[in-house]
């Protein structure tokens, strides 16, 4: 081994996440200088380094302001300001309930302006213990997305992204997948480099599912996810999402029916409330369950783990509790065998808090997208033989577009309200 990757394999260990600007520096001056660097020049960077980084730690900072922005077609983001100039992003919000999410995150402001927003996992906390009535999907939602923001400015205020404060990276590619409803998006999100997929159970003549359905219906459902495995081939997966809205029996037939088409997993076979019925689902096929987008924090997913009632877990870091919460997840996953599928049908600081997370965990499966981020953010993701690359910037690793989003502020998205089609009665939405 050369003298010069000896040097550069001592600073990196030195350096760990003071920075590759300081490295780069110190190991360009040995190779392109043509003398090499003396020792008391690697010392003299390390303490100038080491010091730039405790100014940052130990410095003053206090959280200013919270901005929240309704942008289209549904989302929230929440922009927390600081004094040093520092804004952190996140996103907050309950699909369809938009305003009352965002009243929940203005009503932190009074414990959270003139705080310094380092502390994220005090502040976490404080804002989930001091509210009394715990949990639920306003106030975790609210706090998932303060919590995105305090890890966005922490990364930038050290310099490195956040999967580095959660001991680093386990990899550097994340596997995303796209929803797909029919073998001709199949097609074309194959074409843009997609991989895996998603999609949901199809409806028989434009009706709903019933309580417990005829063999029609089910053998419908069966051959219209057998053509979009034709269309994807054997090569890529496919998941299916039950959404909650089956009932235990039908899902049964449908699981069974499904089996021999491989489905990469069955998401929301039933609705959450009930973790003994999907336990009972999971118990009876060999393929995956996997269910969390309305599940939230590390005392909902103990229950999932614990019965078997899932192997894939998707908790959402706008709704489960944000990255603090998501880390603590994936770790209780780990020590049952199960991965950790983030649900995100969201936007892209979403996305990016999902990657981030994904990026530091060994138990990762595949990462839900909607949007790379294409007209709100600078630099959208991309997707290349199904994977996107990790982000290697600060925070979140994302910078928002103001310019390219000015024509998406606001939005009145309602959630669908939907009634059977025969008698009238209320259906899942």
């Amino acid at each position: 081994m050369s003298e010069s990757m000896v040097r550069r394999d001592v600073l990196r260990a030195a350096f760990g996440a003071l920075g590759a600007g300081a490295l780069a520096g110190c190991v360009g001056a040995a190779q392109d200088g043509k003398k090499p660097v003396k020792e008391e020049d690697y010392v003299k960077t390390l303490q100038d380094s080491g010091s730039k980084a405790q100014d940052r730690v130990q410095g003053k900072m206090k959280i200013t302001k919270l901005e929240l922005l309704l942008v289209k077609p549904r989302w929230l983001f929440l922009k927390i300001h600081t004094d040093a100039g520092i804004v952190g992003l996140g996103e907050p919000i309950v699909e369809g309930r938009a305003l009352t999410v965002k009243t929940a995150v203005e009503e932190t402001a009074a414990y959270l302006v003139g705080k310094d927003p380092r502390a994220v996992v005090h502040h976490w906390q404080a804002i989930y213990r001091h509210a009394f009535y715990r949990g639920g999907p306003v106030l975790t939602s609210a706090l998932s997305g303060i919590d995105q923001a305090l890890w966005d400015i922490k990364g930038k205020a050290l310099g490195v992204p956040v999967y580095e404060l959660l001991g680093g990276p386990t990899r550097n590619r994340c596997r995303v997948y796209a929803h797909a409803r029919s073998p001709e998006v199949v097609k074309e999100k194959k074409a843009q480099g997609f991989t895996a997929f998603k999609c949901g159970p199809s409806k028989l003549n434009d009706r709903w599912s019933r309580f417990v359905e005829n063999p029609a219906y089910v053998q419908h459902v069966a051959d219209q996810f057998g053509e979009l495995r034709k269309a994807a081939g054997p090569d890529c997966d496919i998941g299916i999402d039950f959404h909650g809205a089956i009932q235990p029996g039908t899902a049964k037939q449908l699981v069974k029916a499904l089996e021999p088409h491989t489905p990469m997993f069955i998401e929301e076979p039933v609705q959450c409330q009930n973790v003994d019925a999907m336990a009972e689902i999971a118990r009876g096929t060999h393929l995956t369950i996997a269910t969390g987008e309305r599940i939230f924090t590390k005392w909902g997913f103990r229950e999932i783990l614990e019965k078997r009632a899932a192997l894939i877990l998707q908790p959402d870091l706008c709704h489960a509790g944000g990255i603090t919460e998501g880390r603590l997840i994936a770790g209780m996953a780990e020590a049952y065998y199960a991965t950790i599928a983030p649900h995100n049908p969201l936007g892209p600081i979403s996305l990016a808090a999902g990657i981030q997370l994904s990026a530091s965990i060994p138990n990762f499966l595949c990462q839900e997208q909607v949007s790379l981020g294409e007209g709100y953010v600078k630099q959208p993701l991309v997707v290349k033989n199904g994977y996107v690359d990790v982000p290697t910037g600060p925070g979140l690793g994302i910078e928002l577009d103001d310019n390219a989003m000015a024509d998406k502020i606001g939005h009145d998205w309602k959630n669908r309200e939907a009634f059977d089609n025969d008698d009238g009665s209320v259906v899942d939405w």
